[in-house]
């Protein structure tokens, strides 16, 4: 008798220990999966046509999740309102401007507050385009040439038609908002025509030349590299159309979102980018200094 009871207390001593053990580690679980969770930084990042895509992208990675980042992707339709909505704090990073895009905004008496750029991503050249000819020498007299109507993407626009030797500009050109006004010699006396920049594919058939961002030539199904007639060769001169991250002053020195840039610059990432638009997101991992320099 004496020896069953003893047995019993045993048991019940056994099965008092598995159950503390398992509590402990029932605790442990739910405290990790808690600290996991409060290390979790929620980063919205805006952005426009195929950039939307790259960004979707790199949220549903693994690699995001190690960096401790849940990103959300919000698209916009246009630059300004992008640039707004970070200035405004509704979308925590844009990625989308240019150097000189974001420059432009910050000069602007119509924006809402001054952003700074928190890393570099790539370089997308911008082309000039045309159903109606198939070589910049065919180009005829008088003819008319869309160019964008924000400040950075005309003066881009215009300096790329002085690199394709089509117009000559004055030395002391503003590449961050420099107009046609700049323009000295025009040999072909050609009309230029200021449109919204996203609508560049749709009226590529109604003027006889049009300059194209690749972000907005893709979204038309256009190839930079194969489609143009012109395009922005990567060097010293492009170095104001490198584009970046971007967030409000304030958030200068957060570090959740200075984590994109490292996650954008990934390995993984960049195979998945260049193989999805062919090469034509040419990648630029400098840093901030490097645009100011």
């Amino acid at each position: 008798m004496r020896r069953k009871k003893k047995q019993q207390r045993l048991i019940a001593a056994a099965i008092a220990l598995v159950v503390i053990i398992a509590a402990f580690f029932a605790l442990r679980l739910t405290s990790s999966r808690q600290t996991a969770k409060s290390q979790t930084t929620t980063v919205t990042v805006g952005s426009i046509g195929p950039d939307v895509q790259v960004w979707q992208h790199i949220a549903k990675s693994s690699l995001a999740k190690k960096l401790g980042l849940k990103i959300k992707v919000k698209a916009f339709t246009d630059g300004p309102s992008l640039l707004r909505a970070t200035s405004d704090g509704s979308i925590n990073v844009s990625a989308f401007a240019s150097w000189a895009y974001l420059e432009a905004y910050n000069k602007s008496k119509s924006n809402t507050g001054q952003q700074v750029a928190l890393a570099t991503t790539y370089l997308e050249p911008m082309g000039i385009y045309s159903s109606k000819y198939k070589k910049l020498s065919d180009l005829p007299k008088g003819a008319t040439i869309a160019l964008a109507n924000n400040a950075a993407n005309e003066a881009r626009g215009l300096l790329l038609l002085q690199s394709a030797g089509l117009i000559k500009l004055k030395k002391n050109f503003d590449s961050a908002s420099g107009n046609t006004n700049d323009i000295v010699s025009n040999p072909k006396k050609f009309k230029f025509k200021l449109i919204d920049d996203t609508t560049g594919p749709r009226i590529i058939k109604s003027v006889d030349a049009v300059l194209i961002g690749n972000t907005i030539a893709l979204a038309g199904n256009l190839n930079v590299l194969k489609d143009s007639l012109y395009h922005e060769k990567i060097d010293q001169s492009t170095k104001n159309n490198i584009n970046v991250l971007a967030t409000a002053k304030k958030n200068k020195n957060n570090a959740a979102y200075k984590k994109l840039g490292k996650l954008y610059h990934n390995k993984q990432i960049q195979k998945w980018i260049a193989k999805k638009y062919s090469g034509t997101k040419v990648e630029v991992n400098k840093p901030v200094s490097y645009l100011t320099d």
